[in-house]
């Protein structure tokens, strides 16, 4: 029983270490003290405005959703029929060679299909992984850019807020 147990306790640890490293990494809010006293109301005030200077000083409003790119990419034409064009292409192989050495046509085609049919969808892989590294790609630009612009953001937000008179960690 004390092992069920502890393998359990094993796999939650496990598996909060692979969240942590696996989440996005969301930007810390900021926390706004009133240091000369003001109102709440005042505060509001003031942290709308140094909203709106903010966004336009840094050309970022965090308050819109971000834009991606990252929307699946369309099956390439070309793609979509390789492992059937190369199962065409290695059948005619495969009947020009049986022509040629004397074999059995229908049995060169069925073996030339075959091994064209393996290396289109060979191909077919390849490609789709390539796409799928390239979303990857695009996705990881966009997160780097996305933290750059919004640190821009804060830190003028920051500075208003300041200089207002307020605290800002």
């Amino acid at each position: 029983m004390n092992s069920m147990f502890d393998f359990a306790w094993n796999i939650l640890f496990i598996f909060s270490v692979l969240l942590l490293i696996t989440s996005p990494v969301i930007p810390n809010e900021l926390v706004i003290f009133p240091a000369q006293q003001q109102s709440d109301e005042q505060m509001e005030k003031d942290k709308y405005e140094c909203y709106q200077w903010a966004k336009q000083q840094s050309s970022f409003d965090p308050m819109a959703l971000p834009k991606t790119s990252t929307a699946s990419q369309p099956v390439q034409e070309d793609q979509k029929g390789s492992v059937v064009k190369g199962a065409a292409r290695g059948a005619l192989v495969g009947v020009t060679v049986g022509a040629i050495t004397n074999n059995s046509k229908g049995r060169s085609a069925g073996a030339g299909a075959a091994a064209g049919g393996l290396i289109g969808g060979m191909r077919r892989q390849e490609q789709a992984r390539q796409q799928n590294q390239a979303a990857q790609q695009r996705e990881q630009q966009e997160k780097a850019e996305y933290a750059q612009q919004r640190t821009g953001y804060n830190r003028a937000y920051s500075a208003c807020l300041e200089g207002k008179g307020y605290t800002v960690k």
